[in-house]
């Protein structure tokens, strides 16, 4: 258990990355894609669909920001050395650092993955990939070429796991040959959110721990 010290430091740095979050909104709410920081009901909603093996895979996250969705990774179970962040923003990389010493945090822009994603990828089994990016801001062909670039790196039957505000997935199935599971909103989140979860050569949506998730016709 941790100590009061470590109590305080936690809740000044979840202080900062609040600041920070604001910050970053106001400077480009397109890059940031939402209006508060995803609620831990959502965190942990996502962490669910995560597959319990390779437990030694590596959990690719898209789009951490202040690191909610990443301390709902940890505490479902993830080892910190085989979750990678990949973020955008230098001083939410900054903030991660700070909060999740053990993770392995990368700066760079997820539509344009950096080299040294695929070194954590060359020798390692791909567990899952869990996006927080803002999709809807995007183009629908940037959009596809991003979800369909993961898959591509996903083994079959490994989970692309995105939330997401809108009323419809942020990717159609047929155009990223995938099938897709959508859970129910989750109403505790600002805004409600869903979680959309595409998978390809899957036997069965619930075979991968969705209990809760809903199949979606192609």
């Amino acid at each position: 258990m941790g100590g009061p010290g470590v109590d305080g430091r936690e809740h000044r740095l979840r202080t900062q990355a609040d600041a920070a979050f604001i910050r970053g909104w106001l400077r480009n709410p397109l890059k940031i894609g939402a209006v508060s920081p995803s609620s831990r009901a959502l965190a942990r909603r996502m962490a669910e669909a995560v597959p319990a093996e390779p437990s030694d895979g590596i959990v690719v996250e898209l789009g951490p920001g202040t690191g909610v969705v990443t301390a709902g990774l940890l505490e479902a179970g993830i080892a910190p050395e085989n979750l990678v962040c990949l973020e955008y923003q230098p001083e939410f990389c900054t903030l991660l650092r700070a909060r999740f010493p053990r993770v392995h945090v990368l700066q760079g822009d997820a539509y344009e993955p950096p080299p040294a994603l695929a070194g954590f990828l060359r020798e390692r089994r791909l567990r899952a990939v869990v996006s927080s990016l803002p999709l809807m801001t995007k183009p629908e062909p940037e959009r596809v070429r991003a979800v369909a670039g993961y898959l591509d790196l996903l083994p079959p039957g490994a989970p692309f796991i995105q939330f997401s505000y809108a009323l419809s997935a942020p990717v159609r199935a047929t155009l990223v040959d995938a099938d897709v599971a959508v859970s129910p909103w989750i109403k505790r989140n600002l805004p409600p959110a869903r979680v959309i979860t595409y998978r390809r050569n899957e036997a069965s949506p619930s075979a991968g721990g969705l209990p809760a998730f809903v199949a979606v016709p192609r």
